[in-house]
């Protein structure tokens, strides 16, 4: 597959397409005549990729988090999830697979697990919905934390949406109730609840199954009330000025960490989560399982009042 290379990567890429050339080049004449300068260019990609992802902007960092190479749910469960058993539908009405889930086991313990899932190709982003979930979907988390909460399972969520799905039949049937219920029944878990946001976490559709005792995020994620396309097109009237809403709306994770929104920023390898998936997927794992060990000690009593003093604080 062609490697995808996002708007403020192209320097790199035209490093790299000159790093092949000079490969085929250079099996061509046999030998080594190239290897000096092959070796000589890609640390000067190595160079350029660190210092590229160092400085990285609000829109830029956008762009990384939906970058169609990211890990999505799936892999993480594949990654740090054994015995996963998914749990399908609301009970009510169908079973949406923009929110996927079910019981398995993290590093030896009997865990919950709830993730939105984007899919990868057209015929998975379909069926996914592209992240986008409709009321089932929420009810479907509400109905797996409920079994959680029944059985004593602790509740690993992974964020990746662009926002609920807003259309007719997901209205009609009662999105932002759906929604409220999902944040409700996350606030009230008497079983330790760690949310990590993976690419894009934007609106209710991130908050439903976001609001545990510790959030964290992936160093190059973002999280917000709104995306930067729908806040520029509804406070600024032109969603061509989705950049600079993007840099003013400090939805990174280095804003949200000096506004106490998240707890932890996970380090993505350089060049981002999608040039080493196998890594940050087992940086992720590492960022749980810290998190998640003093809370297993709490009481349901304790969980839930170090829940509502984490979110009521924010912002005071």
């Amino acid at each position: 597959m062609a490697a995808h290379y996002l708007e403020f990567e192209r320097p790199i890429g035209e490093l790299e397409a000159k790093i092949e050339e000079l490969s085929k080049l250079s099996e061509t004449a046999g030998g080594q005549a190239f290897d000096a300068e092959i070796d000589a260019l890609r640390a000067r990609v190595a160079d350029l990729r660190r210092e590229t992802y160092a400085h990285l902007d609000g829109w830029q960092k956008t762009q990384v988090s939906r970058h169609p190479g990211r890990p999505h749910f799936v892999d993480y469960a594949a990654g740090l999830i054994e015995e996963f058993v998914e749990l399908r539908g609301d009970r009510k009405f169908a079973d949406d697979q923009a929110i996927v889930g079910g019981m398995g086991r993290f590093r030896g313990q009997p865990v919950m697990v709830i993730g939105q899932e984007k899919g990868h190709d057209t015929t998975t982003r379909i069926k996914h919905n592209f992240g986008a979930a409709r009321p089932e979907g929420f009810r479907k988390a509400v109905r797996l934390m409920d079994l959680a909460d029944q059985f004593g399972l602790p509740v690993l969520s992974f964020v990746d949406t662009g926002g609920a799905y807003p259309g007719l039949g997901s209205e009609e049937r009662g999105v932002a109730e759906a929604i409220a219920r999902a944040t409700e029944r996350c606030l009230s878990l008497g079983t330790p609840m760690i949310c990590a946001i993976i690419g894009e976490g934007m609106s209710g559709g991130a908050i439903g199954i976001a609001a545990a005792n510790k959030v964290l995020i992936l160093e190059h994620s973002i999280y917000s009330v709104i995306s930067p396309e729908g806040c520029a097109s509804i406070l600024l009237r032109d969603g061509a000025l989705a950049r600079g809403a993007a840099m003013a709306m400090k939805i990174t994770a280095q804003d949200l960490i000096d506004f106490k929104i998240i707890d932890r920023i996970v380090a993505e390898p350089v060049g981002g989560a999608h040039a080493d998936p196998a890594a940050a997927i087992d940086a992720t794992g590492d960022a749980i399982e810290a998190e998640l060990t003093p809370l297993l000690a709490l009481g349901p009593d304790e969980l839930r009042r170090q829940r509502a003093e984490r979110f009521l604080a924010i912002g005071r």
